[in-house]
């Protein structure tokens, strides 16, 4: 079913589970957040493929994840701050402008990854992350041991905290199969 969603680009990429923090400065996006607040729903974040961050409206990637807003406050400067987190995973069908510039799209929503569990041939990856998270620590070094078994879990984090490329961070969102993820993972180790 096809949903409508606002949406705001970013010269990076939000994985499903990843925190990201945002400051709001322009009138549009004030309002995408105020109406987000209004309505208890979130926003829709995309690479931009060509254009900038501020102004005119940029060029949006055709998959994007869901911004859920967890915390807001305000910076020494007085712009609002987002903490935002990925949540699922959408197929934009068609975009238009709103008279205030906000970028809105159509989407489709992208299916849930499987509760699968990691393969054999993927054991190095789950091994590499926690040696990852062991060294970076953060959020996720509280994370159950039993995380590092499942496939799509394993999958987002190394997305996310491996030094990639955003395009290479595109291609890994735009794939369903967390296998398949895994797969590229791989590929892209050197």
């Amino acid at each position: 079913m096809t949903e409508s969603l606002p949406l705001f680009p970013l010269h990076s990429v939000l994985l499903p589970g990843a925190a990201l923090g945002l400051r709001i400065f322009e009138p549009r996006y004030l309002d995408l957040v105020r109406d987000c607040g209004r309505n208890a729903r979130g926003f829709g974040v995309c690479l931009i493929l060509s254009g900038a961050e501020v102004g005119a409206p940029a060029t949006p990637a055709a998959y994007g994840t869901e911004a859920l807003i967890e915390d807001f406050g305000s910076s020494d400067d007085g712009l609002l701050t987002l903490q935002v987190r990925g949540a699922r995973r959408f197929h934009v069908r068609r975009t238009r402008v709103r008279d205030n510039g906000l970028l809105v799209a159509d989407v489709d929503w992208c299916p849930d990854d499987p509760d699968d569990e990691l393969r054999a041939e993927h054991g190095l990856l789950s091994t590499l992350l926690e040696r990852v998270i062991g060294h970076v620590g953060g959020e996720f070094a509280k994370a159950p041991a039993a995380r590092l078994d499942d496939a799509a879990w394993v999958g987002w984090r190394l997305a996310q905290l491996l030094p990639l490329a955003d395009a290479q961070r595109q291609s890994l969102l735009q794939e369903d199969d967390p296998h398949a993820r895994l797969d590229l993972l791989l590929q892209l180790m050197p």
